[in-house]
């Protein structure tokens, strides 16, 4: 293949040679008659897709693949898979999974004309219809496929018409008798086969160190212990350490080697002496180090609480918060956007969107795992020295200071916060906080050192809050509509005065509040910032 002149022409043009195989001893360089065409290069990007199966007809061919519409999305996510089904209409179809690669190839149409009367002479023409980027392989198995049928005594009766709803049914047709069928949701999460020996993991077992044999450690012996040493302590707990591990501060020294981490190491102490308690999306927010690196330098200063009011927070080493009512303002609160009509406006009103939906649900075999991105030589970072004649920019970890502190009028970045009590930067809300500062009893596993049921007014005005936002926001939205109770004729007595029918009001909305708190504290699907504790980063 060589260029062409483009001199006459805007477009590059390729010149090609068709070789032709024959099974004779022709000379290789020979060319066949007519076989030489210019052609020009088009820039149309093109998706290439290896159907595993002989194509009679293409609409049912994209059907099989859920439609155009479908592979536009998944082209548009590099890590779905093309999910192919070889029975679109039926609901209980193995999908057969197809592989994203990318590729550099050029999809011709090529055209031979040859004479009748002489077959030497032929005439060639060639087109580019563009360059594909991106390949679609199917290489794995379309096995476990499984049919809605019911066998008896050697006679199969399909079960379809009697377990999809095809129209509006009446109660009949749910009484009716069916054998059962139960499909299991997935079958496997590897669609392609796989060489596994039961062995040993001879590594693992030269680096552990020889354990007991009792029930905890039976089942997972090929999992290596991540050596991030943290350590844990319940509110149930009767006393806190006063030192970290040692292997925690070893691990650190081993990955402490340049300056930005002594630093890093140096602000994390001074951070603790001048506030025992930290969230880790506070610390993120007010140092800027490598999370991974982060994992191991919490442990040497601080210990992680697992239950109580400072669940999921790192409290310093030898201070223990169930002692001192100082250590009320740096309590949990676990604050969750409520989102439902009866505050004003719906999930589709919301500014803070979802990550993930429930009910667009994909399997595992669906999508592929990122893998690791090759290096580029101009993304290296430059080494650290005298010798070093050009700096790069240099990466950013931090958070924003959103990611841990509320103030009025804001939208949490997430529909679920964890916030300490202290950093509900609102007069209001602090009002509150110390309504029972300096009369302090004792210590609650729930409210700690709060009044009981502080944690519910609190989340009542930062919703309100974030109501406001909301409607300042979208001023179109409709406005929530009280509910009155009706009256019968005996509750019309010439005593009752307007004052006791609005006090009958707020006493019906208070009931409807405490009917819908299920609804509202529901966990929020997609927040980056929900309840996944820390203790799975260090077990």
């Amino acid at each position: 293949m060589r260029r062409a002149n483009m001199a006459d022409s805007t477009e590059p043009k390729l010149n090609f040679t068709l070789k032709q195989l024959s099974l004779s001893a022709q000379s290789e360089q020979e060319d066949v008659p007519g076989s030489s065409s210019t052609v020009e290069l088009r820039t149309s990007r093109l998706v290439c897709v290896e159907y595993p199966a002989v194509v009679n007809n293409v609409d049912k061919m994209l059907e099989t693949l859920g439609g155009e519409q479908t592979v536009s999305k998944t082209f548009a996510h590099p890590n779905r898979r093309l999910e192919l089904r070889f029975r679109p209409q039926d609901p209980f179809c193995h999908s057969l999974c197809g592989n994203r690669f990318p590729s550099s190839n050029l999809l011709l149409r090529v055209r031979r004309r040859v004479r009748k009367k002489d077959p030497k002479d032929a005439e060639i023409h060639m087109d580019i219809l563009g360059v594909i980027g991106t390949t679609y392989k199917y290489q794995g198995l379309a096995d476990f496929q499984c049919l809605a049928v019911h066998s008896e005594g050697g006679k199969e009766t399909s079960l379809y018409d009697k377990i999809i709803l095809r129209k509006v049914e009446k109660q009949e047709f749910f009484e009716q008798p069916m054998p059962y069928f139960l499909p299991p949701a997935i079958f496997s999460r590897l669609d392609t086969p796989v060489d596994y020996y039961y062995r040993p993991d001879i590594h693992q077992k030269a680096l552990a160190r020889p354990l007991p044999i009792n029930k905890k450690n039976l089942i997972g012996l090929n999992r290596a212990r991540r050596p991030h040493n943290a350590i844990f302590v319940s509110y149930s707990d009767a006393s806190v350490p006063d030192e970290c591990r040692e292997a925690a501060r070893t691990n650190w020294t081993r990955v402490c080697q340049k300056e930005n981490d002594k630093q890093a190491e140096e602000q994390l102490k001074k951070m603790f002496e001048s506030r025992p308690i930290w969230s880790r999306n506070a610390v993120r927010a007010n140092i800027n180090i490598q999370p991974d690196k982060l994992k191991l330098l919490l442990p040497v200063f601080a210990y992680y609480m697992v239950t109580g009011p400072w669940r999921s927070l790192w409290v310093r080493l030898g201070y223990d918060p169930r002692k001192t009512s100082e250590s009320k303002k740096y309590q949990l609160l676990d604050f969750r956007i409520r989102c439902s009509t009866k505050h004003g406006y719906s999930l589709s009103d919301m500014p803070v969107k979802a990550k993930r939906s429930a009910l667009n649900y994909n399997l595992s075999i669906t999508f592929n795992k990122a893998g690791p991105q090759a290096a580029s030589v101009m993304e290296l970072p430059a080494q650290e020295g005298p010798s070093t004649s050009r700096d790069s920019a240099p990466i950013s970890y931090q958070l924003k200071e959103s990611s841990y502190i509320f103030r009025e009028g804001m939208l949490p970045p997430h529909r679920q916060m964890f916030y300490q009590l202290c950093d509900l930067d609102v007069e209001s809300i602090q009002r509150v906080i110390e309504q029972n500062t300096g009369n302090e009893q004792e210590c609650d596993e729930r409210d700690g050192w709060c009044v009981i049921g502080t944690k519910d007014k609190l989340r009542d005005i930062m919703s309100a809050m974030i109501r406001k936002v909301i409607r300042a926001q979208k001023p179109d939205l409709p406005e929530v509509r009280k509910k009155r109770r009706r009256r019968g004729l005996s509750s019309q007595s010439p005593g009752r005065d307007v004052d006791t029918e609005e006090e009958v009001q707020e006493d019906e909305n208070k009931d409807d509040e405490e009917d819908d708190e299920d609804d509202e504290f529901q966990p929020s699907e997609g927040s980056e910032n929900e309840m996944e504790t820390e203790m799975l980063d260090y077990i």
